[in-house]
């Protein structure tokens, strides 16, 4: 039970159906949706579409889409990878002869085709009950009339004003008066709303063919990008199969590479070898067990992960609970470890939404354009925001992560489903770029070694090891600080609130639904 006398949030519970994201307009229209009789896959596309207006710099239709999808409450999982690629042109080869040795986010080069409508339209088609006017509907609604900045958008859009300060068209749309909107004013996007009506109206078309597509692409060849109206023609996700590991008993579902959620499940294999329910769940124990893990598990990622089809290292290999006992053996009780590479993590904005109807349909959805406004290139005639996912992309041709054309890039938005036996438990997910493992990884955790509810499980302090340097949130008790320092551990204060998280748990035994959602946030739990 947490303590009534200092801030924070209780868990929601209800019994009808609950949505849950970072946004309270997102929650609410994602709540009308199911009381209306749509299920949880309707809510969570109908809550992204209101979060690509109300959340500009974390997610958008210029961006991708993943999602994960347990049906009826059963522990089958079906799993889609709705990220898009690199242009056809994109051959190592073309950057290489022209002294581009890195993909940086202002350039053309870091926006791959962007997935999320073409998920969308294919997750509601094969598991959808509605129509996507109706669906779309509220988004064009703020789009069009205008939806009021709340408190942590106003706060990253703030902090992310350099990067639509560059191109004209996303300075006018997003820096009204040359500076980030109060908090609590009207913002506006007129032709985004156009876009999306025409989306709701012809489907997948309205974005991927005709003008839209013809304005797309002619915006990122002048300046200079490799794009063509035949690289959106050829969109398209896939339906993929799961990566599993087993923990205590639960089964963990991740979508497998290009995306990075294998990284969590090898976060959670070396854990599973040491006792962590012994140690206090803010112990310095539990802590430093949890920077190690990480640690290792980031060097196996940035080393192995791709696209499927230059992967080098099988993704059952990456799962393999014998290979996780090697790596478990470089870890130390006492010592953190030396000589470690400086990975270069990073956190950046995304949006997760965890969705469960009334027929227990559970689904993990998450839609983002990467850093805060992506790229920071707007089409002004679509009002779409183009992501920056491409600057993941490796420019070494020996490294399985490098651009080629049609190519998808190493993915860091990862949703995440755990289920037991015969039945679905979560849907979960914690947002942040790169930080987003190690937040499954306390969440998880969290509930599993030291029995939480939802809400107290993500609202508990974070820790991120970006390489040898560990960012730590100010909410963490002194000791556990100082048992890190003795350890060997360079901290330092997270310069921000260390990501984002939704989580909705079905319990069974008293046919009630129970979900928390991220006080670093503007957004809500909300059920009926």
């Amino acid at each position: 039970m947490r303590d009534f006398e200092v801030p924070g949030r209780s868990t929601v519970h209800a019994v009808n159906g609950m949505a849950a994201t970072s946004h309270p307009l997102a929650t609410g229209a994602a709540l009308d949706v199911l009381k209306d009789g749509g299920n949880a896959m309707d809510a969570a596309i109908c809550a992204a579409a209101v979060q690509a207006v109300v959340e500009p710099q974390s997610t958008g239709i210029g961006g991708d889409v993943f999602a994960l999808m347990c049906p009826k409450g059963t522990s089958e999982v079906i799993a889609y990878n709705g990220s898009g690629r690199a242009p056809a042109a994109a051959t190592v080869d073309w950057y290489r002869d022209r002294g581009i040795d890195e993909i940086v986010q202002h350039s053309p080069h870091s926006v791959t085709v962007p997935g999320a409508i073409e998920a969308w339209c294919t997750l509601n088609r094969d598991h959808g009950r509605m129509g996507l006017d109706r669906l779309l509907a509220p988004a064009i609604h703020y789009a069009a009339e205008g939806y009021p900045v709340h408190a942590r958008i106003r706060y990253d859009w703030q902090n992310a004003a350099g990067t639509v300060s560059w191109d004209a068209d996303a300075k006018a749309l997003f820096l009204p008066g040359g500076a980030a909107p109060a908090e609590g004013a009207l913002h506006y996007q007129p032709k985004l709303a156009e876009t999306l009506k025409i989306v709701a109206e012809t489907g997948r078309e309205g974005f991927y063919a005709g003008a839209a597509a013809a304005a797309m692409t002619a915006k990122l060849r002048a300046l200079g990008g490799l794009h063509t109206v035949a690289d959106f023609a050829a969109a398209a996700g896939d339906y993929v199969t799961p990566i599993t590991t087993g923990y205590r008993g639960y089964t963990v579902h991740q979508i497998p590479p290009n995306n990075q959620g294998v990284t969590a499940l090898i976060m959670l294999n070396i854990l599973e070898g040491f006792e962590l329910a012994q140690y206090g769940p803010l112990s310095a124990e539990r802590t430093h067990l949890e920077i190690e893990a990480g640690r290792i598990a980031f060097a196996v990622r940035d080393t192995a992960i791709s696209d499927p089809g230059t992967l080098k290292v099988s993704p059952a290999q990456l799962v393999s609970k014998d290979w996780a006992a090697g790596l478990r053996a470089n870890i130390s009780l006492d010592r953190a470890m030396q000589d470690i590479p400086e990975l270069g993590l990073k956190t950046s904005d995304t949006v997760y939404i965890s969705v469960v109807d009334r027929d227990l349909n559970a689904v993990s959805f998450i839609n983002s354009v990467y850093h805060s406004f992506g790229s920071g290139i707007l089409c002004p005639e679509t009002g779409v925001l183009f992501q920056n996912r491409g600057e993941s992309f490796r420019l070494d041709p020996a490294h399985p992560n490098c651009i080629g054309p049609n190519k998808r890039p190493m993915h860091t938005i990862m949703p995440g489903m755990l289920t037991r036996g015969a039945e679905a438990v979560a849907p979960y997910g914690v947002m942040g770029g790169d930080y987003q493992p190690y937040g499954h990884t306390r969440v998880l955790t969290n509930v599993i070694e030291f029995g939480l509810d939802p809400q107290a499980a993500i609202s508990m302090p974070r820790v991120f090891a970006t390489g040898s340097l560990v960012n730590i949130e100010k909410t963490f008790p002194a000791e556990t600080y100082d048992g890190l320092k003795a350890r060997g551990h360079a901290l330092n204060f997270a310069p921000a609130p260390l990501g984002g998280g939704q989580m909705i748990v079905i319990d069974r035994g008293h046919g009630v639904l129970s979900a928390g959602s991220e006080h670093r946030k503007d957004g809500c739990a909300l059920g009926f």
